[in-house]
């Protein structure tokens, strides 16, 4: 079995070579989708790049499209569903995933509001008892996206004295009140939690719905001196919007681990303002790489042995 895996050979913390050591007698091949065909693979494992209905069409044998994360908005499922081609994924819950982009959004947190960027100058100045950071104690978080990871976001915050609200599709009085959220409403009230909270989280997909969701009119609904931390996707926000608000002064500082292209040009102004960045790692960890790479290679097995597949969405 011939396996594409649609990235450089290192990529997502080395997970190709895990790939390879769990499954010897499958022929793995790394690179991007050019000169853009997908002919003579069995499986193909997506990553980042964007399999659409023309790529689909040079597809001669493809059986599967494994995706080893979550994130499928890249892939055009009804185009693969009329080839009658498989599409699963490795749900954020399942593979360890939610519990790692948590723990970036709590260090994100921490570091925007204490202002960690600016501790090694101070250290250089031989200055002590500067800067004066703000607690996260007695701060609303608000959680745009309540899924998996905005659950896991929620769980670890529980201890830091916090009031949390949050978003979802379909608001769930009953999830509300176990995760002991002030409110939990839909994206009709978004409005207001950007009035209420201090720390905004983003963990949504980027979809028709939410792309571009905040733009220059929403960072003027956000409460001032507040913080942003996207986790998500990075059509989430718009570049040159996020830009104006840190350069006004309308949000205290951002974190993101997504962008609006990836990878970022390094050179990006954006850059010398206050924002936190990692590049697009809050997912991978020693765990959640080793659960992800199991849930897909356990998938390629089944494939193999004519079994069913799992967390198949089409």
């Amino acid at each position: 079995m011939n396996v594409l895996f649609a990235a450089p050979e290192d990529a997502w913390g080395g997970i190709l070579h895990r790939f390879r050591a769990a499954l010897p007698d499958v022929t793995f091949t790394a690179g991007g989708l050019n000169p853009g065909s997908l002919a003579g693979y069995e499986v193909v494992i997506p990553t980042m790049s964007r399999i659409d209905a023309r790529l689909l069409q040079t597809a001669d044998r493809l059986q599967l499209i494994q995706q080893i994360g979550a994130g499928l908005e890249g892939v055009d499922l009804d185009a693969a569903k009329q080839q009658g081609i498989a599409v699963a994924n490795v749900p954020t819950d399942v593979s360890g995933n939610a519990d790692s982009v948590a723990e970036m959004v709590i260090y994100f947190m921490l570091a925007l509001m204490r202002r960690t960027a600016e501790h090694t100058e101070q250290r250089h100045r031989m200055q002590l008892g500067v800067p004066v950071g703000r607690s996260l104690m007695g701060a609303t978080v608000g959680i745009v996206g309540f899924g998996a990871i905005g659950k896991a976001v929620s769980r670890r915050l529980s201890g830091f004295g916090v009031r949390q609200v949050a978003i979802k599709a379909t608001p769930d009085a009953a999830l509300a009140s176990e995760y002991g959220l002030g409110w939990l409403g839909s994206l009709a009230d978004l409005p207001r939690l950007l009035e209420e909270s201090d720390l905004v989280v983003l963990t949504l997909p980027d979809s028709e719905q939410t792309h571009h969701l905040f733009d220059a009119s929403r960072f003027r609904q956000m409460k001032s001196g507040s913080y942003l931390i996207n986790v998500g996707r990075g059509g989430l926000v718009e570049r040159n919007a996020l830009h104006a608000a840190l350069s006004e002064g309308l949000l205290a500082g951002a974190a993101l681990d997504v962008f609006w292209q990836e990878p970022p040009d390094p050179d990006d102004p954006i850059f010398a303002l206050n924002l936190l960045t990692s590049p697009h790692v809050a997912g991978l960890s020693d765990r959640s790489v080793e659960g992800i790479m199991r849930g897909a290679a356990e998938n390629i097995q089944r494939l193999l042995a004519g079994d069913a597949l799992s967390h198949r969405r089409v």
